[in-house]
């Protein structure tokens, strides 16, 4: 699956699990950890952890290989590697803390309305 399809499906699944504020970062000019990175928060635990799961369901349902899945237990920023796609979860009260989006605004940033499979 190309890295694309990838960043599509995680987006879908957190979109699935009523994820807020989906934001999409094309790091491929920007950064060699991974093409996207994927960003959305939950607005308590219970959610946080139910989109981090959606995603990892959905990867493993496609036999793609997830290389990292951290922060669960405490569902306050769950990062899942699926190598070409990185995504984080936070927890609303979380993001605004870390603030990824500024971080690496050097990346081109979409929203899921810009990626949703049926826009593109």
């Amino acid at each position: 699956m190309e890295s694309k399809e990838l960043m599509q499906l995680a987006a879908q699944a957190c979109e699935d699990k009523r994820g807020e504020d989906i934001v999409v970062m094309d790091m491929q000019h920007v950064s060699l950890i991974s093409d996207y990175f994927l960003i959305c928060h939950g607005t308590s635990e219970r959610q946080v952890q139910a989109i981090a799961r959606g995603i990892k369901q959905e990867a493993e349902e496609k036999e793609i290989e997830v290389k990292r899945f951290e922060g669960f237990e405490h569902a306050r920023w769950i990062l899942i590697d699926l190598d070409d796609v990185v995504c984080h979860i936070f927890h609303e009260d979380e993001r605004g803390y870390y603030n990824l989006e500024r971080l690496w605004g050097d990346a081109p940033t979409y929203t899921f309305q810009d990626i949703a499979p049926d826009q593109v």
